[in-house]
């Protein structure tokens, strides 16, 4: 009786076991096929062969990317070269991309930049603030772009408990911003079981010095995140439930959810068209009605790129970064 017992419950433990793996690869999308949309005017940047996560575009046309992502099972190109910021200068007939420098007494070695925001102060001051695991831990780092120099001031290093697994950023003042975390835990095992499990930890933390407290929660996998033109909705990706959510942001910097918009695809970094209001990742046009606009407006079946995870837009001319591979310029 007692080895029948053993038998019934190693058999129910494989059962779940096979369903929770069914399940991931599902969230996952590790069986779809992608079909190939191209565009005609399209080029490799050069100097870009390690990833570039994210993208991230002033008013002014020059783009900053964060190259050389690191994560332990993520494949890299320059495994032994740490990361860094290029910016390209989108009014340039012929952009290139140009790496910049960063001030002394900031650790280089082990920089290794993930998700990236810029703010633009009252004084015209401009801050590049960007998500970055040094040994695979969690920090934010604040940085003055000085333009004159095409260098970066490090001006201060951000840690906190409320930020364990940090993934993206989107500014909101020179030293204020929200910040997804993708997992609860920042322990690499335990953040396998919770994606394993599909426990919907991971939230947004709204940061100040003066103030940090979560404002969203209940995500599978918090990504993706941007602010609207006008300043009054917060966009998040959540890559593994295949959604956007909408939510609207209160004087007091707390998050109310409005909308969520499912899609068939995993979403990752979120840029915003300053001019149309569009999300790019997928172009979605119009998130706030009842029935948004979505177009895949370039696909590749990884021939060209592999594991593409932003998209940009600046005066007809789009930029595509990957997780860990090259980065595509492209004219609409």
């Amino acid at each position: 009786m007692g080895r029948l017992v053993a038998v019934g419950l190693l058999g129910i433990a494989l059962a779940l076991l096979g369903e929770r793996l069914l399940a991931l690869r599902n969230r996952l999308k590790a069986s779809r096929e992608v079909e190939s949309v191209d565009l005609p005017h399209c080029h490799l940047i050069k100097g870009i062969e390690a990833g570039s996560e994210d993208i991230d575009i002033l008013p002014n046309g020059l783009a900053f990317f964060s190259v050389g992502l690191k994560f332990p099972g993520l494949h890299s190109f320059a495994p032994d070269k740490p990361g860094g910021i290029l910016m390209m200068d989108l009014k340039e007939e012929k952009p290139r991309a140009r790496e910049l420098r960063i001030s002394r007494g900031f650790d280089l070695a082990s920089f290794n930049p993930h998700g990236i925001s810029t703010f633009i102060d009252n004084d015209d001051t401009v801050y590049l603030f960007v998500v970055n695991h040094p040994e695979f831990k969690n920090t934010v780092e604040i940085f003055k772009f000085e333009e004159a120099e095409n260098s970066l001031l490090h001006l201060k290093t951000v840690k906190h408990e409320l930020l364990p697994s940090v993934n993206d950023i989107t500014a909101v003042g020179p030293a204020h911003f929200y910040a997804t975390n993708d997992h609860y835990f920042s322990d690499p095992f335990l953040k396998y079981l919770e994606t394993y499990l599909n426990l919907h930890w991971a939230n947004v933390v709204y940061y100040s010095p003066n103030e940090v407290k979560v404002v969203a929660e209940g995500f599978d996998s918090a990504n993706g995140i941007n602010i609207s033109p006008d300043d009054k909705y917060i966009y998040v990706a959540d890559i593994l439930a295949h959604e956007i959510h909408v939510l609207e942001k209160h004087t007091n910097m707390n998050l109310t959810q409005l909308k969520v918009l499912e899609l068939d695809t995993l979403v990752d970094n979120l840029s915003i068209d300053p001019s149309s209001g569009d999300i790019w990742v997928l172009r979605i046009q119009n998130i706030l009605s009842e029935k948004p606009t979505v177009t895949t407006v370039y696909a590749n079946n990884g021939s060209v790129l592999q594991g593409s995870s932003v998209a940009s837009v600046y005066d007809g001319k789009l930029l595509i970064g990957t997780l860990y591979h090259r980065a595509l310029y492209c004219e609409l």
